[in-house]
């Protein structure tokens, strides 16, 4: 009995030991409008930054590279369009990947956290600002 007791012990703290995926939950077409539109959404960038999107009550999404120094690299401003199809957040930038349309799953984390999945597979999280 004992043993059956330190086993039940050990497991429990090995299991409170490890992280706790973050429950999340996929936003439906409603959702999406509600938290995207009249709001600034900043995608995280892959060292560390912010990159921030303007999502205009009027379906017009304005981007700024110039606040994560990407002037350098490529074109730091663009607008688009945005709209949502079904329960995905499309979008189609000016000049920025080519006018390409994209559409992407939005999930709800904690807090104001948002996690993207792209119609191509490419995913990344992001934060809800006002």
């Amino acid at each position: 009995m004992r043993t059956g007791l330190l086993a039940t012990a050990t497991f429990a703290a090995i299991l409170l030991a490890l992280p706790s995926a973050e429950a999340r939950t996929q936003l439906s077409s409603d959702e999406i409008r509600q938290t995207v539109a009249g709001k600034r959404i900043y995608l995280k960038t892959p060292l560390g930054g912010e990159f921030p999107l303007f999502y205009q009550r009027n379906g017009r999404v304005d981007g700024s590279g110039e606040a994560v120094g990407l002037g350098r690299f490529m074109q730091p401003n663009d607008e688009g369009r945005w709209w949502v199809r079904g329960n995905r957040l499309c979008q189609q930038w000016q000049s920025w990947y080519d006018g390409k349309r994209f559409c992407f799953t939005l999930s709800r984390g904690s807090g104001d956290t948002l996690y993207w999945t792209r119609d191509d597979g490419l995913n990344g999280r992001a934060r809800i600002g006002d």
